[in-house]
Parts: structure tokens; C-alpha cells; sequence
């Protein structure tokens, strides 16, 4: 068992890697291209119908509120309101993001951006899953760092962040590629490594998919 020096030295190695972005620091998986996000200011519209049993209302509205309010750094305002999304209320503003509860939405993920339809997805299936599988797991963390990373997409970074920390990450490709981190051997330190919120890299990305650092230059493209 790591000594208490040893444990505040592995979470303050990652709580750096949270809090900044090194030059050179930034890669992706190469899965897609970042772009501006689906419009200048964003609006979630959240509809708790359907929603996992183990979540009340108020608890998904501060989840979405913690992630745009963080996103929001990138210079794209972001807004979390409650209400039924109708077609009238989707064409009437193109910042208007649909938040909903879907599993035939989210297709066996836990969350899933649709960044045509301007949609974000949550499984009650997948958070009731893991609830029975692991009944001690903080879902209230699953469910920030999901949302947080789903609505990055809709702020405009599509590629897959390949630093592990990142709430924007995924760990490995399934093909023997790993994400990376300054030190590895935190990852196994850690039940979930990834940030909760966007971090500097993702913030540092998602403000120059939006133009926020035109003239300023960028590190580690």
C-alpha cells in the first residue's frame, strides 16, 4: 500500500496534468477532425423523462451546469435550462442542444453526442448496469465526467483526446494502444484517472477549434 507522501505525490502529478497543458502536450486518437462548435452560444435543454432511477432531476441539472460552465472557458457560452424540446423549440435557435434520456439514443454507450440533430444522450440502461455490477461505485462521477465528455464533442473537439487525463480520453484503441500519461504508473493508482471536467488541454484544443487563440499561437498541435 502506497505511504500518504506517496499518495499526495501520485494526486498532485495528476491534479498538474489537470490544471495544465505543457507545449507539445496535446495529441489525439486521429479519429476526427476538431471544429467550431454547433453554434456561437450553446442552450441545453434538459428533459428528466426516463431518466436513471438513482439520479434525481436536480443532480443531472448540476452535472450539465458544472460541464458548460467549464466549456464555457473556450469562449462559447453555455446555458443549462429545463424544459421538453419540441421541433418549433429546436429550429427557433440554433444553439439549442436537446439533453435527453435514450437508450436507443445512445447505442450502448453510456452518452452519446449527436452533433447533426444537436442532441445529447444518456442510457438509463447503462447507469443501471453499472449500478448492479458495482452497487460502491460514486455514479454521480460517471455521470459528470460522461456528460462532461460528450458535450465537449458538441463544443466542437470530435477527435478523442490521447492524454489519459483528459475528460475528452479514452484509455486505449482496443488494438494495443494506450493513452498517455507523465506517469504511468498513476493509471493503476487511480479507479478513474480521467477528469471529471474538462482540463487545460481540452479547454487549450476546444479554444482553438472556436478561434479563441487567433494571434496568441498554440502549444502543441
Amino acid at each position: 500500500m502506497p505511504s500518504l507522501s506517496q499518495a499526495q505525490a501520485q494526486a498532485s502529478v495528476r491534479e498538474q496534468e489537470m490544471a495544465e497543458c505543457r507545449p507539445g502536450e496535446i495529441s489525439t486518437w486521429g479519429d476526427g477532425k476538431d471544429r467550431a462548435a454547433v453554434a456561437a452560444k450553446l442552450v441545453f435543454v434538459y428533459d428528466h423523462r426516463g431518466a436513471a432511477p438513482q439520479f434525481n432531476e436536480r443532480a443531472v441539472l448540476t452535472a450539465l451546469e458544472r460541464a458548460a460552465e467549464a466549456w464555457s472557458a473556450c469562449g462559447v457560452p453555455g446555458l443549462v435550462v429545463r424544459g421538453e424540446m419540441t421541433p418549433a423549440l429546436m429550429a427557433a435557435n440554433p444553439g439549442n442542444v436537446q439533453v435527453l434520456w435514450s437508450d436507443a439514443e445512445t447505442r450502448g454507450s453510456f452518452a452519446l453526442a449527436n452533433l447533426t440533430q444537436r442532441r445529447l444522450a444518456l442510457s438509463p440502461a447503462g447507469f443501471e448496469l453499472l449500478k448492479r455490477r458495482n452497487p460502491r461505485h460514486p455514479a454521480g462521477e460517471t455521470l459528470q465526467m460522461t456528460i462532461s465528455h460528450e458535450m465537449g464533442h458538441l463544443y466542437g473537439l470530435v477527435a478523442h483526446s490521447r492524454r489519459c487525463v483528459d475528460v475528452t480520453s479514452y484509455y486505449d484503441d482496443g488494438k494495443g494502444q494506450h493513452c498517455l500519461a507523465r506517469d504511468p504508473s498513476q493509471l493503476k493508482t487511480v479507479t478513474e484517472y480521467r477528469a471529471q471536467l474538462p482540463t487545460a488541454c481540452d479547454i487549450q484544443r476546444c479554444r482553438a477549434a472556436n478561434g479563441a487563440d487567433k494571434g496568441k499561437g498554440s502549444a502543441g498541435r
